[in-house]
């Protein structure tokens, strides 16, 4: 028994799809400048795609993006003894109700573990655990590789012109929130 479904069409690159869009607004309001849009919408396909490729890194370890970020926020920010979650939290941009999860994540997986202060029972730190340690050590080299592989088609000039537009805009973006404060995710 053939099927009579098409297979699916290859999807559009993402500038043959910016030039549909473009076209498409012209079409119907040409009034409208979508620029602002199609650069957000540009943006948005770049961060999907790095994000993609950033995964390969750790992907094949069991640990997802946010538990990747805990990671590596303990192996380069923390003391021997550890860091509190707050502390965890503001290093590595995630909130506090998502820090619990995250971090009760890497207890179960045995890469972090909970240290509870002996002043002050109410009051632990995160650290690594050799396991956890081992693995980020582990990776850690390849995912810088991959990171300035995936930044290989700039030059250096234009990683540098690249970093200056976006803190300005991101710094312009965190100045209009309530609080003048980054949104953690």
């Amino acid at each position: 028994m053939t099927s009579t479904t098409k297979p699916a069409s290859p999807l559009p690159s993402t500038s043959a799809l910016l030039e549909r869009i473009r076209a498409d607004w012209a079409q119907v309001r040409p009034d409208l400048d979508p620029q602002p849009m199609l650069t957000l919408l540009l943006l948005d396909r770049l961060h999907s795609a790095l994000a993609r490729r950033i995964e390969q890194t750790y992907f094949q370890s069991d640990i997802n993006a946010s538990n990747w970020d805990l990671l590596l926020t303990l192996l380069r920010s923390a003391p021997p003894e550890g860091l509190t979650p707050s502390e965890l939290s503001q290093l590595s941009a995630i909130s506090g109700a998502s820090i619990t999860n995250r971090v009760a994540r890497l207890l179960d997986k045995k890469l972090v573990e909970r240290v509870v202060s002996p002043h002050d029972r109410r009051s632990a730190q995160i650290r690594l655990t050799p396991p956890g340690r081992a693995l980020v050590e582990a990776l850690v080299e390849p995912h810088v590789e991959n990171e300035g592989q995936m930044l290989g088609a700039l030059s250096d000039e234009e990683q540098r012109t690249l970093e200056r537009l976006a803190l300005k805009l991101v710094t312009h973006l965190e100045a209009t929130l309530p609080n003048g404060a980054a949104q953690p995710v």
